[in-house]
C-alpha cells in the first residue's frame, strides 16, 4: 500500500482522471460516473473514487497543486496499476485568438518547473502526450463540434509569476497555455511506459497586458464540456 494513496492494487481502474482539486474529483464521481462509484482514498484530503463511465471502468484521483504534489500521486497510481492517466484542469490561455471556457489539449509541456528535470537528471527532454490519446481526443471533439486548441503548454512552478513579461515570451514561442502539472506527468509516463494526456478549460486570458478571469458560471460550463471529452477519451479502446 502506498504512503499517500491508501489503497490496494485493483482499487483503481487502469484509466484514471487526475484533477488537482479534491472537490472536482468528488463532483466527477458523483456527476459523471455511473451510479455506485466508491471512495478509494481520503488520505491527506486527496480524494479518489472508482466506478464506471458508460459501463467502462474509470477512476478519478485528486493530485493537489504543482509538480511535486502531482508527481507523488502519479507515481503511486502507477504503483497501483494505472496505465492511462488523463489530467483534467484549468489553464491560462496564451494566444490572443483563444477565448474563456474553451478546451485545450496539451500536445507537449515545456517544464518551467524543476520536478520533471529531477526525473531526467537535468538532461533535456520534451515531455509529450501519448499520440493515440491525442488522436482520440481530436476525433471525438471534431465529431461533436467541440472547439479544441491543440499545442504545447508551459508547466510553471509558480502561479504569481514575479516576471510579468515571461508569459509574452512563452506566447511568442507558440505555447497555447500555462498550467502547473503536465510536464512531470508526461515525463513520468515516458519513464514508466504508461499513457498520458492533459486537457484543460481556459480559466484566464493572460496573453495581453490585462489578465481576464472567467466567471464561476462560465467556468463550470467549460469544465463540464472538457470533462465529458476527458471521460470519453479515458475509456476509449
Amino acid at each position: 500500500m502506498p504512503i499517500h494513496l491508501r489503497s490496494e492494487p485493483g482499487d483503481y481502474a487502469p484509466a484514471v482522471l487526475c484533477p488537482g482539486d479534491p472537490r472536482r474529483a468528488r463532483a466527477i464521481a458523483e456527476g459523471l460516473f455511473d451510479p455506485g462509484a466508491r471512495c478509494v482514498n481520503e488520505e491527506r484530503g486527496l480524494l479518489g473514487f472508482t466506478g464506471t463511465f458508460a459501463g467502462h471502468p474509470l477512476s478519478v484521483q485528486a493530485t493537489g497543486m504543482g509538480g511535486p504534489s502531482a508527481a507523488i500521486v502519479f507515481e503511486e497510481l502507477m504503483q497501483l496499476g494505472a496505465t492511462r492517466l488523463v489530467r483534467v484542469g484549468t489553464c491560462g490561455a496564451l494566444q490572443p485568438a483563444m477565448r474563456l471556457a474553451e478546451t485545450v489539449l496539451a500536445l507537449s509541456a515545456t517544464p518551467h518547473d524543476t520536478t520533471a528535470l529531477v526525473y531526467t537528471g537535468g538532461e533535456a527532454h520534451a515531455p509529450t502526450a501519448t499520440w493515440t490519446l491525442v488522436a482520440s481526443a481530436v476525433a471525438i471533439a471534431a465529431a461533436s463540434g467541440q472547439p479544441l486548441h491543440v499545442g504545447p503548454v508551459v508547466t510553471s512552478s509558480v502561479f504569481y509569476d514575479p516576471d510579468p513579461a515571461r508569459v509574452a515570451r512563452w506566447a511568442e514561442r507558440g505555447h497555447v497555455g500555462v498550467e502547473m502539472e503536465t510536464a512531470v506527468l508526461y515525463t513520468l509516463a515516458a519513464l514508466r511506459g504508461v499513457q498520458a494526456l492533459a486537457l484543460f478549460t481556459v480559466s484566464d486570458l493572460v496573453a495581453g497586458e490585462d489578465r481576464t478571469r472567467i466567471s464561476d458560471e462560465e467556468l463550470q460550463q467549460g469544465v463540464d464540456r472538457m470533462l465529458s471529452l476527458a471521460c470519453r477519451v479515458a475509456t476509449a479502446a
